[in-house]
Formats: C-alpha cells, structure tokens, sequence
C-alpha cells in the first residue's frame, strides 16, 4: 500500500471549508493509474466514505490475466454480480445522495466486457446485464486519470502484484484506446480528463492538493487538467 500523504496544507483546509464539494465521486482510468489510492486519499481528505472495486476478490481474475481468454466470461460476470450487490447495498444503506469516493464507475461495466469477450460470451453477458437491476446512482464528478501505457506498465510492476505481472504493453494499449472512446463519448456526469503521467498522487503533496484544487474548480461538464508537475 502506498504510504499516506503528509496532512494537507492550511490554505487547502480553508478552500475546503468555503467550496460546494460534489456528493459522490467516481475515479476511472485504466489499471496502474491509481484509482484507489486517490480514492482513499480523497476519501480521507474530504472525509466521505468509500466504494471500492471488488478486484483482489475475485478468483477468475489470475487466471485472466495469465492467459487472456480463459475465464474472460467468469471474469466479467464477477465483476458484473458484484458490482449489481454494491448498487444493492446503496440502496438498503441509504447511501443515494450522500458523501462518496468510488474507484470505479458502474457505467463501465461494458467497456471490459466488449473488449476481452467473445461475440457469443458478450451475448450472453448482455442477456445477464439486462436481467439485473442496474439504475447506479450518477456520480456528481468523474475524475479520468490518462497515462501512456509504458508509464502504467512501469506503475504495475513496480507494485509488484503477482498475478498482474502477467499484463503486457499490448494489453495495456487495448485497454487505453476502450477507455478513450468511451470517454469521448460520456456525458452522464461532469467529467475532468487529468493527465496523471508524471503526477505522483501517491506520495507527492503538492501534486495531490493541485488535483483537488482543479476538481473543486470544475464549472463545465467536460475539462481538461494536464499539470506540468515540475512547477507544481
């Protein structure tokens, strides 16, 4: 786990204080980006609760990623059901327009299903999808984080999941052109598109407190953050 920032500065604080901050926000992008650890961040700074994807849970995911075809289907429909629980327990929690970090986007879903799925499979995973009862709430921000995929490539390895390691360039370059259409073409929420290339969320206040300044200055439904760390 990467190691906790220092305590946010004091003008942070006060910005805080003064600012509407967005009820419930998703964080998304593709795998090494940092998705969760600036959602705990987030969620620890903003003091919201957080919804988690469920990865190290599932049992199908090893075997994924060591041969990309095998248990795909197993794969999804995993992350599928239980993606369906966590909107059930939004519900029966109460959780609907109160204070929330995701580090997924349930809207998604679709995105790795079409990408790593058969022509019959994703029938199938439509059929399934279709059955549930899906109506996520709409996140109020949705934070994109984009990076090269030799740079994400470099960030898996260095966090050394085994199971992950399996993950090429390839891949990674699939993954990264899935999420650029789908994003292109998102519109259910106020979107910021961040590159977080050279941004160290993880152990870098400076970068982490630039982020949160941008999101709280979000007035458009689309916007761009593309930081030249060195000056931050």
């Amino acid at each position: 786990m990467a190691e906790a920032l220092e305590v946010v500065s004091g003008a942070l604080k006060q910005r805080l204080q003064s600012s509407k901050l967005p009820g419930y926000i998703a964080i998304e992008g593709p795998i090494g980006i940092g998705k969760t650890t600036l959602s705990r961040r987030l969620a620890e700074t903003f003091g919201y609760q957080t919804l988690l994807e469920p990865v190290a849970d599932n049992p199908f995911l090893r075997d994924f990623y060591q041969h990309r075809g095998r248990n795909a289907l197993a794969t999804q429909l995993y992350f599928l059901l239980s993606r369906a629980r966590q909107v059930s327990d939004i519900r029966q929690q109460d959780l609907i327009g109160t204070q929330l970090i995701s580090d997924f986007l349930l809207d998604k879903d679709d995105l790795f299903a079409r990408m790593t799925l058969s022509a019959q499979e994703y029938g199938l995973y439509q059929q399934i999808h279709a059955s549930l009862d899906l109506a996520a709430p709409q996140p109020d921000l949705v934070v994109y984080l984009q990076a090269p995929a030799p740079k994400l490539l470099e960030r898996v390895r260095t966090r050394g999941i085994d199971f992950e390691q399996h993950i090429d360039a390839g891949y990674l370059e699939t993954l990264i052109d899935a999420y650029t259409e789908f994003f292109h073409f998102y519109d259910a929420a106020p979107l910021l598109i961040v590159n977080a290339s050279e941004m160290d969320l993880s152990h870098n206040p400076a970068h982490f407190e630039a982020l949160v300044e941008r999101m709280l200055a979000m007035d458009s439904a689309r916007e761009y953050f593309n930081p030249n760390p060195t000056l931050l």
